[in-house]
């Protein structure tokens, strides 16, 4: 907290060993096992790709195309979103330099500007953003798995049971973990080039060229456009997490990141391609399964079970990723004093934070069997976006004190840096203007957590 006062207190901090801030009391936690540096570039990239690439990329091409209506803007519409989280990409990286400290984006809000930032940041990660969207993606997975392998397991009891595997075997350690995220990101891009090439075999229904065809309510339907769009690139940032984990955090994670996000870039403009190709604009607007009717027009029925195993391996993969990376922010925070101190526990074998990672978990599970993740992901949907969009504010912040990067800088800021706020916040707005009800109540949920940070901070004092 006193960082926020003292330029030269942020200075100690900075020279801290990477990730290795230790909580209240440091005489006690000085012999306790830490996380290990186990990660390479390879499997960080792997991390911030898997973080990405979802389910939303084989629906999200039909939303895009009911906004613009040529295939000029409709691919337009993806390199946009595309050069905006590779703006994203480049902050995060040097602040990865910067700050090369466990919890990555967490770390860089309480740096920035207050550790209530940070606390509230992990507080909705946990309860609602990451446990919520968890749920959803593993009940997802297990409705396309049920089409490929026929069990009478119910899709919640299911669901549950593959978020606690998925969490024992992330507790076995960051090695199993990330090389497993790895193995399945591999896996799906695999599977998506398979699409791809697929969707090339068919007979182009339109001429891909580069007239826009622009007017005033075709410029009002890209920006509409992008909205969907960014929310699909969305997820980058969650490798910054594993910060504390890599071999080398400020060359690791800054590769990682720029690396994946051209990689899904390429991967997100080549599906929208075949896609375009393939239906028209008129045809990729008129199915909300644009991926699938592509593909079952060209294959049959083969392509039905090939659709249902592209999608089981992509939220498999995201799941996988999300309960790998989560955790460290709730370690973090315990670590602070901001949370149990249970949850900071790590095995002395794997070195795996266990108690973090089976309490995400548990959540998830909880939140899968309950039914309520739909409901819940409506109301903080706009709410991680006001996070990134401050942590995009806080290079601003780092560089006014310490100056910048010097293994690695933004291209271009302050400019980059401003135009990725901007969008951040633009997508806060157009939330909000479309849900206010629901994103009004993620607010609420939201300042909850203002109280609860200043129990833990006077407990923390005690």
């Amino acid at each position: 907290m006193d960082c926020l006062l003292e330029s030269a207190q942020c200075s100690e901090r900075m020279n801290e060993p990477d990730g290795d801030r230790d909580g209240p009391n440091p005489g006690d936690l000085a012999h306790k096992p830490k996380l290990a540096r186990r990660i390479g570039v390879f499997d960080a990239t792997m991390l911030v790709m898997g973080g990405i690439i979802g389910s939303g990329i084989f629906v999200n091409p039909y939303v895009v195309a009911r906004q613009v209506h040529t295939p000029a803007l409709i691919l337009g519409a993806w390199v946009a979103g595309g050069l905006t989280a590779l703006a994203g990409a480049f902050i995060y990286a040097e602040l990865a330099v910067l700050r090369p400290h466990l919890g990555g984006q967490y770390a860089y809000l309480r740096d920035a500007y207050h550790p209530l930032i940070a606390f509230l940041y992990g507080w909705a990660l946990l309860l609602v953003m990451q446990t919520g969207g968890m749920a959803a993606v593993a009940v997802t997975f297990v409705r396309y798995a049920k089409q490929l392998v026929n069990f009478r397991i119910p899709e919640a009891a299911a669901a549950a049971t593959v978020l606690m595997l998925l969490s024992c075997i992330n507790c076995l350690g960051v090695v199993l973990g990330s090389k497993l995220q790895s193995l399945l990101m591999i896996v799906k891009i695999a599977t998506i080039a398979g699409l791809i090439g697929i969707g090339f075999t068919a007979t182009p229904v339109v001429r891909i060229d580069s007239s826009p065809g622009l007017n005033r309510r075709s410029m009002v339907g890209f920006g509409a456009a992008l909205i969907p769009v960014l929310f699909a690139y969305g997820g980058w940032q969650t490798a910054s997490f594993m910060s504390g984990e890599m071999r080398e955090p400020r060359r690791d994670l800054a590769r990682a990141l720029v690396f994946g996000v051209v990689g899904v870039t390429l991967v997100y403009l080549a599906v929208n391609l075949v896609c375009v190709r393939g239906l028209g604009p008129q045809g990729l607007a008129a199915t909300d399964a644009p991926v699938y009717t592509l593909i079952s027009g060209i294959v049959g029925t083969a392509g039905a079970r090939f659709m249902s195993f592209a999608i089981a391996v992509s939220t498999l993969g995201f799941l996988s990723q999300g309960i790998l990376t989560a955790p460290r922010v709730y370690f973090a925070m315990a670590n602070d004093g901001l949370f149990f101190r249970s949850i900071g526990l790590v095995t002395r074998t794997t070195h795996a934070p266990y108690a973090a990672i089976l309490l995400q978990g548990f959540l998830a599970s909880l939140i899968a069997v309950v039914g309520a993740y739909e409901q819940i992901l409506s109301y903080v949907v706009s709410i991680d976006f006001i996070f990134i969009g401050l942590t995009g504010l806080a290079l601003y912040v780092f560089r006014r004190r310490a100056g910048p990067g010097d293994a690695f800088r933004t291209p271009l800021h302050p400019f980059t840096t401003f135009f990725f706020v901007i969008a951040c916040w633009t997508v806060v707005i157009a939330s909000f203007y479309h849900y206010p009800r629901n994103c009004f109540t993620g607010l609420t949920f939201l300042l909850a957590g203002v109280p609860v940070y200043f129990y833990w901070s006077r407990r923390k004092r005690v």
